[in-house]
């Protein structure tokens, strides 16, 4: 396991490797609900098969997933109430990050920065599971930062995963990563 379970109304949400995810009574040890995405065969990577925990608002558990997916589960049930893709997982794509809430948007990074996959960071709407920004971690020629880096095609070679999970300075209303 490399999450951080979350306590909640004396009921423990945990993520685990492979997709799974779990309800568990505090006291008692008794799972209220299992939850586990089939994965579909991961033959560009798939990277290693962790998970590094949910983000949480309101009644709502975020969860990214092996396949490069973000879901959006019922915290009393573990049923999935929307699930958004951030990329093509047979490219190489995958996520493992515990989302960062931040106000109403549910913000993920990709991981996979060991396959030729361009890495980014980018935000959801909580409600509806639409994609509200995306921010490319690796400048493509011409995009500001790329003269920065030693050749034209490095955008197109991969690199700059995002899988630690940023922070929000509600102060400054910034989010930093890396």
């Amino acid at each position: 396991f490399e999450a951080t379970p979350i306590l909640i109304d004396g009921v423990l949400y945990v993520t685990g490797s492979n997709n799974y995810a779990w309800a568990i009574d505090a006291r008692s040890g008794r799972t209220f609900w299992r939850y586990r995405r089939d994965l579909p065969r991961l033959t560009a990577g798939g990277s290693y098969p962790v998970n590094r925990g949910f983000g949480v608002l309101g009644d709502r558990l975020f969860m990214v997933t092996l396949d490069a997916h973000l879901l959006a589960l019922d915290m009393k049930t573990g049923s999935v109430i929307w699930d958004a893709v951030l990329e093509d997982y047979r490219t190489g794509y995958s996520a493992t990050l515990a989302p960062l809430v931040v106000k109403d948007k549910v913000v993920v990074g990709i991981s996979g920065g060991e396959y030729a996959t361009r890495g980014f960071i980018e935000a959801y709407d909580a409600r509806s599971g639409k994609r509200v920004w995306r921010f490319d971690t690796i400048p493509s020629p011409g995009e500001p930062g790329s003269e920065t880096w030693p050749s034209a095609d490095v955008a197109a070679r991969g690199g700059g995963a995002a899988w630690v999970t940023g922070s929000y300075d509600p102060d400054l209303d910034t989010i930093y990563w890396g």
